[in-house]
């Protein structure tokens, strides 16, 4: 059996049953007979609906970015390079809303998990906002591909 670590981005429950919702209203339009109508609902439902993460496969070294849909997952295995540690820092993530005429940009704090390799190549595999979670996934990492943690969430860095 494989060992499979997989992350998906977690979406707001308002926006997953909004879209699911136009995915219901697109269903129902299409079935009525207005189908460009319905077949544009649809799309933004799913659009709404698709989450996004990771997956490293320990059993046959490969990792791969994900899209889910509906539980469906999609995306392409690569080899995993030779990993050097995990990193777990702290960083501020934008997210910008536009209309029209406006724009709104908001900013929250995220503590990331990095994979480096190469000295200072990286891949993102873990987004949270909770710290000890972060470092939970971390020691996973650690204990499965025996590799460092690097702390970086302070203003010192230190290695566990």
């Amino acid at each position: 059996m494989d060992n499979i670590i997989t992350y998906t981005k977690k979406a707001p429950v308002a926006k997953t049953i909004f879209g699911y919702a136009l995915v219901l209203l697109g269903l129902v339009l299409f079935v009525t007979g207005d189908i460009i109508m319905g077949v544009i609902m649809i799309v933004l439902g799913v659009g709404l609906t698709t989450k996004e993460g990771s997956e490293i496969n320990l059993t046959s070294k490969q990792y791969r970015t994900i899209r889910s849909v509906f539980g469906i997952t999609i995306g392409n295995w690569k080899s995993i390079p030779a990993f050097e540690y995990v990193s777990v820092f702290r960083t501020k993530e934008n997210q910008t809303v536009r209309v029209v005429t406006a724009e709104a940009t908001t900013s929250s704090e995220v503590i990331l998990l990095n994979l480096f390799y190469n000295r200072n190549k990286h891949i993102t595999f873990y987004k949270t906002n909770n710290k000890e979670d972060a470092f939970k996934v971390a020691e996973h990492f650690k204990l499965a591909l025996d590799i460092d943690i690097l702390d970086a969430t302070e203003s010192e860095k230190k290695w566990l």
